[in-house]
């Protein structure tokens, strides 16, 4: 018989929430019973789910009593706010946020790159950031080959990337241009419709912006290359939901592109896209709705004999963040780490992380 097991979704109304619903019904995931959380302003909803109307819950510190897995997606101060009680329930928190992906203490995964990191878990298992996550995807069967020296990259994300709230912003602002009428921005400091702007996260004092050292960090973590030299440049464009990236990779020796294409051709995750004749490349419009990172134009850089640029889209709402959760989830009844190093290190210490 299948054993199952008991899920909470934290932010169930949001964007990745309801992708979070999708995948486990689309995915089959074994479920025993399935719980859906949110703020008290969205208590009382009901959302469907396998057609069945489930209802909304306000989250209280009870919420998590007889739960095995909560799949986080409300925000890095809901995630803090309820680690605690959630660990101290004995459930496994898979947070969304970028909360906890950088404590030494929690693990940081992508099922592709890193499995083996997710049995070190003490309760908590961060999802990277969606540009991370991506890049990671399409770059690091390269490195397991030939280790990479230096990523450079240049990011195009979707409003996906700020919640729904954004993407219906950016509807709003397309129709009002297309009536003469003046675009108004409530959730994004600009208007996005028809046009771009560099990231709007907060700037350090180096110039570069959260987004862009979430990139930086976590790519080396997640490699296990604390080393690795990262760059990135990110930036705003009016696509829903599917981000896009150009990335540059610098090895210690010509890379073939053909080499390369034979590899990401064969990587878990990776779909390769690619017709030279007709110039035709992964764009956002064909990643959207998919689970597969979309990647080609896969190049010789001939600006560096060892330099190999190559092309991504993603779905920011699947990949980028709700399916590669639900992975993590999959992953840890597989291999039968839900409760990690827990039963023999005791669970990590919250009050530490917050």
């Amino acid at each position: 018989m299948t054993k199952t097991y008991r899920v909470a979704v934290l932010g169930a109304t949001g964007a990745v929430g309801t992708e979070l619903l999708a995948l486990l019904a689309e995915r089959h995931f074994p479920l025993a019973d399935l719980k859906l959380l949110a703020s008290p302003r969205s208590a009382g909803q009901t959302l469907n789910f396998m057609g069945n109307a489930l209802p909304v819950e306000a989250v209280t510190a009870e919420s998590f009593n007889d739960v095995d897995l909560v799949l986080a997606s409300a925000g890095g101060s809901t995630s803090k706010a309820w680690a605690e009680a959630i660990v101290a329930a004995g459930a496994v928190m898979i947070d969304n946020s970028s909360a906890f992906r950088m404590h030494p203490e929690v693990p940081l995964v992508v099922p592709e790159v890193n499995p083996q990191a997710a049995a070190t878990h003490r309760g908590i298992i961060a999802n990277p950031n969606c540009t991370t996550i991506l890049m990671a995807v399409a770059t690091y069967p390269l490195h397991q080959v030939q280790p990479i020296q230096r990523i450079v990259a240049a990011t195009y994300q979707s409003a996906s990337g700020a919640g729904a709230r954004a993407m219906e912003e950016v509807k709003q602002q397309a129709a009002a241009l297309l009536k003469g009428e003046p675009p108004i921005a409530e959730v994004f400091p600009y208007p996005l419709a028809f046009n771009l702007f560099p990231h709007n996260s907060k700037l350090d004092a180096s110039g570069y912006c959260e987004e862009e050292m979430k990139m930086v960090n976590e790519s080396r973590k997640i490699f296990g290359a604390p080393d690795l030299r990262v760059t990135a440049t990110c930036v705003r464009v009016p696509v829903l939901r599917a981000h896009s990236e150009a990335i540059n990779l610098e090895f210690d020796q010509p890379f073939e592109p053909s080499r390369a294409r034979a590899i990401l051709s064969q990587a878990p995750g990776v779909k390769l896209v690619e017709d030279w004749q007709a110039n035709y490349f992964p764009m956002p419009i064909d990643a959207s709705g998919q689970d597969e990172v979309l990647v080609g134009r896969i190049r010789q850089d001939i600006s560096h004999p060892c330099g190999l640029e190559l092309w991504l889209c993603g779905d920011q709402i699947r990949k980028g963040a709700a399916l590669n959760a639900v992975q993590i989830a999959e992953l840890l009844i597989q291999r039968e780490w839900l409760k990690g190093v827990a039963v023999s290190s005791g669970r990590v210490e919250v009050e530490s992380l917050v």
